[in-house]
């Protein structure tokens, strides 16, 4: 295995839609790792169920947040701030599945001529505005602040595409040149932006529980952490621009390592 523990000790990080699925995941590999965690969702039982999980084994606040709402973004990052005493990087994850506009989707794809509008509002809306609402609002602050990261996660290129995945792909993929773009954006700031996908179909509650049986293995959740804990840790200083398959994480880091001790420029793998 090409990763090894790795410490957050000090570190603060703010996960969007961390209650369940990826989320989730991720959030709990980054307590474990001893970061501290803004567990950001929508308020209620959910919310409070996972702050109380994730404080069992270390440190976690509450960050109550509808993402698609510009006010109550801002609210969420002096809810962080305060909550965690700062924040050093973003998950931006929160995000709406295939299954909640067609929950039949995969054994019967829904023709993008029959997507109900408002189902396709509420993916982008959730998606992508989403993904740029919280982006900005805490972009601003790190900027103040000199310092900053973000990880937004993404899915496959082939997801993007396919049949019957209106809205959810195109969300995705605007998703993406957001995230291409905020990196220019924010570079000569010395402010991170990268990638995070996990490679494959995952366990996240955004698929059937019962799958087909010519589908391929259905990836856990659990995959993601790894790589969130690297993206947050020290040895992610200076990366920015990159596109990380959590399925793929130890070629990856293993080759990032490699170029690094060679002198190789890691910044832009």
């Amino acid at each position: 295995m090409a990763r090894d523990a790795l410490r957050l000790d000090g570190r603060r990080v703010v996960v969007t839609g961390a209650t369940s699925g990826l989320g989730a995941a991720m959030a709990a590999a980054l307590v474990a790792a001893g970061g501290s965690v803004g567990v950001a969702a929508r308020p209620g039982p959910r919310l409070e169920e996972a702050v109380a999980r994730l404080g069992r084994s270390g440190s976690a606040v509450a960050v109550p947040v509808d993402v698609r709402d510009a006010d109550s973004v801002t609210l969420a990052l002096r809810d962080a701030i305060v909550g965690l005493g700062g924040v050093d990087m973003v998950v931006n994850n929160a995000g709406i599945g295939m299954r909640k506009v067609n929950p039949r989707f995969l054994e019967r794809p829904q023709p993008f001529f029959e997507v109900d509008p408002a189902a396709f509002d509420d993916a982008v809306a959730t998606n992508l505005r989403g993904y740029f609402l919280v982006a900005r609002a805490f972009a601003l602050h790190f900027l103040e602040q000199g310092a900053g990261r973000f990880v937004n996660v993404s899915v496959n290129e082939a997801t993007m595409v396919r049949r019957g995945f209106v809205p959810y792909g195109p969300s995705r993929a605007a998703s993406e040149s957001l995230s291409a773009i905020m990196t220019e954006d924010l570079r000569p700031f010395g402010i991170a932006v990268n990638m995070l996908l996990p490679g494959g179909a995952t366990r996240s509650g955004m698929i059937p529980s019962e799958l087909p049986d010519d589908r391929p293995p259905v990836l856990p959740a659990e995959i993601m952490g790894p790589p969130a804990v690297f993206l947050a840790s020290s040895e992610a200083d200076g990366l920015t621009g990159a596109r990380i398959v959590a399925r793929e994480f130890d070629a990856w880091l293993a080759d990032y390592r490699a170029r690094r001790s060679g002198g190789g420029p890691g910044a832009r793998p």
